[in-house]
């Protein structure tokens, strides 16, 4: 194998296919990258039990052929690359890299041992890359981080007709957000509801934006995406998560509208008193919104405008991080708060056709 590229070129290819390589595995041939050389373009490919990932790029290739070598290390070289082209070429049991006046060698691993990359499933539509990365960005704040719950780490995906839901949850706050797709002609008629791996859908939307649509494709094990000369998959999670239509269903209560902006400023402010679960409050009336946080005898509040309807006044309270994964999470002026009262749950919304919701459970108010 021997194949001329730009260095550029060659980093960030080698970049994308590295997300998916394994920390550790009792298989070090997981930790490898697959260069593929053949008709003037180069294929990088890593893979792990849970995750593949593939880019194709343009190169000029001299001889044909396969290598794999270790995929953090190869990073690290084309990192400290000179600017300009390099040249790869397979020379006995090494893989050199050259590049200006800089020359590595790398070690090749058997080839022979390195698993075959699971096929991409059946292909269900298309989804703008854009738009899909943020909206997975506003739910994964809510995903579990406990690995003995996998479930909850993970996200909901579920496609009916041309909508499609990503919902989060770690059972103290739930996210849920609906976007439009467009199913292909002649995929299968019915839906589908899974749970991602929220981390490696989060890596995987990361990638997508700036690439316009992307190919989505589904079966029961796996999710994919393909875009340009990129393609990925991940295993999905068992189980699912619990429903959110009942929790979000508050039936009569009280709207608190303040804007978004200046009360995240305000929260993290107020919270540099706060200590380990201490929350933050927020008191609604008539003359606006009273924030405060508290532990032992040292305090801190501000006051913001805001608009209380529903009720004369009402008082709820936060884990300050929480509220502000929520109102980040969040990308219009105003948020508005769907209130039932102390220690219950609250509903943060961007508007009254709010695409993106955002649920946290209250704390019980400071004294």
């Amino acid at each position: 194998m021997e194949f001329r590229i730009d260095s550029a070129v060659l980093t960030d290819a080698v970049a994308w296919a590295a997300r998916v390589l394994p920390a550790r595995s009792p298989m070090p041939v997981l930790g490898g990258l697959l260069l593929e050389a053949a008709d003037g373009g180069l294929r990088v490919s890593g893979l792990d039990h849970e995750a593949s990932a593939r880019v194709e790029v343009e190169a000029d290739t001299a001889v044909d052929g396969r290598a794999l070598v270790l995929g953090r290390r190869l990073l690290d070289i084309c990192k400290v690359l000179p600017k300009g082209p390099a040249e790869l070429a397979v020379e006995g049991a090494r893989l050199s890299v050259t590049s200006g006046d800089a020359r590595f060698g790398l070690s090749l691993l058997p080839l022979d041992d390195y698993p075959a990359a699971p096929a991409l499933p059946e292909v269900r539509g298309l989804v703008d890359g854009d738009a899909f990365a943020v909206a997975v960005g506003q739910v994964a704040v809510a995903a579990g981080r406990d690995d003995s719950l996998p479930v909850l780490t993970g996200i909901r995906l579920a496609l009916d007709g041309a909508r499609m839901t990503l919902a989060a949850t770690d059972r103290y706050r739930y996210a849920v957000r609906t976007l439009e797709w467009q199913p292909e002609a002649g995929a299968p008629a019915e839906g589908a509801d899974v749970v991602v791996p929220a981390r490696r859908l989060t890596e995987i939307a990361r990638s997508l934006a700036g690439t316009g649509p992307a190919r989505l494709a589904l079966d029961s094990g796996s999710l994919g995406f393909e875009s340009g000369g990129t393609r990925t998959t991940t295993r999905l999670l068992d189980g699912r998560l619990p429903r959110h239509d009942k929790l979000f269903a508050l039936g009569e209560h009280a709207l608190a509208v303040t804007e978004r902006a200046p009360l995240a400023e305000a929260v993290k402010r107020v919270a540099v008193v706060a200590e380990g679960d201490s929350p933050v409050q927020l008191a609604f009336s008539s003359a606006g919104l009273h924030l405060q946080a508290g532990y032992e005898d040292d305090v801190a509040s501000q006051r913001l405008p805001a608009v209380l309807t529903g009720a004369e006044s009402l008082t709820v309270a936060f884990n300050p991080g929480y509220l502000l994964d929520a109102l980040g999470s969040l990308d219009a002026p105003e948020v508005h708060f769907h209130l039932l009262g102390p220690g219950q749950r609250a509903l943060l919304t961007d508007g009254p056709d709010a695409t993106h919701r955002h649920l946290l459970m209250s704390v019980k108010p400071l004294v």
